[in-house]
């Protein structure tokens, strides 16, 4: 074979494998350009670009672009995230009211639904409250004489504290439910006594066979205003009588004072000393009014009995023994 013929069939050879190499090449082209997207980029100043790419994830496609993110703005979707099916990537400033917002879905319970409609919210409320104080009262009234009530007590409110919880909705209390209740302070009860009024009575009882004079009834209204200011207390005593007669007719006291009836009465001067005011509701009626001052003692008068002076042995003796109502006052 001729040299001539074997240099063109060399470059048949040459031509036909470059056609086989660029038809192949064509159809790798082919198969890229089929797999390319077009995304569309919206930067922040409102300019507008169209690519075509391969890339699926957002931060690939403006890295591939030469887009650089400010860390002022901020990419929607996310950067990490892949692009979305709109084929959009949107630059906005942070915090720019106008931007659009993609919010994943999640199952929402009734409860969240309701929740975006109203706002429900609870709290534990704690409020003190006042108990109010009581009033007792008692009757240490004899007899059907004229009577005053005293307050010898003087009521106190107490307090106690109440924990609520309570519901509100869009800040309107809905619902109230007490939860726990505790006394902080106890209350003091008001404490009234009806005593017998203290008052001398210038009348005299048929059954006592004593006549009214100035004397003791100005002897008694003097004990009477005498007892205003000192201590009282009220006791029962075991209370007899005595007179001149039946002390062998010395009418002297341990006092060294005149024993006077319907003023003086015996005491025991461990408990009750001499000078003590008695006002005895028995003898309200008598010219004294029912007031007494200690001035004596006896050898059986202990304790809380009384021996009441009185004119004679007759009046003594219906008298007899008696157990009294007594109110003593005392410096």
């Amino acid at each position: 074979m001729k040299k001539d013929d074997k240099a063109s069939i060399s470059l048949r050879k040459v031509i036909s494998i470059s056609i086989i190499l660029l038809f192949i090449m064509g159809i790798g082209v082919m198969a890229a350009g089929s797999n390319l997207t077009s995304v569309k980029i919206i930067m922040a100043d409102g300019y507008e670009m169209d690519v075509l790419t391969s890339k699926t994830k957002i931060s690939e496609i403006l890295e591939e672009n030469k887009v650089l993110v400010l860390p002022t703005e901020k990419v929607i979707p996310d950067i990490n995230e892949e692009i979305s099916d709109n084929h959009t990537i949107k630059i906005t400033l942070k915090g720019n009211n106008s931007e659009v917002v993609t919010v994943a879905s999640e199952e929402l319970s009734i409860e969240d639904v309701m929740s975006e409609y109203s706002s429900v919210t609870e709290k534990v409320l704690k409020e003190q409250v006042t108990v109010s104080y009581e009033t007792e009262t008692k009757d240490l009234s004899t007899g059907s004489g004229e009577k005053i009530e005293k307050v010898t007590q003087n009521g106190v409110d107490g307090l106690k504290e109440i924990s609520y919880k309570v519901k509100y909705e869009n800040g309107e209390e809905k619902e109230r439910v007490q939860i726990s209740e505790t006394l902080v302070k106890e209350p003091v009860n008001c404490i009234k006594k009806i005593r017998n009024k203290p008052v001398p009575v210038v009348t005299s009882r048929s059954s006592a066979s004593v006549t009214p004079s100035s004397a003791e009834v100005s002897a008694g209204a003097g004990l009477a205003a005498r007892a205003q200011g000192m201590r009282q207390s009220v006791g029962t005593f075991n209370t007899s009588a005595y007179c001149a007669a039946s002390c062998g007719g010395n009418n002297r006291t341990a006092t060294g004072a005149i024993a006077r009836a319907n003023y003086t009465v015996a005491s025991d001067p461990r408990y009750y000393p001499m000078g003590t005011i008695f006002y005895i509701p028995y003898f309200a009626n008598y010219p004294n009014g029912g007031w007494f001052v200690a001035q004596d003692t006896g050898g059986a008068i202990k304790g809380n009995k009384l021996d009441v002076y009185m004119n004679s042995m007759s009046e003594c003796t219906n008298f007899g023994r008696r157990n009294l109502e007594v109110y003593v006052y005392m410096p």
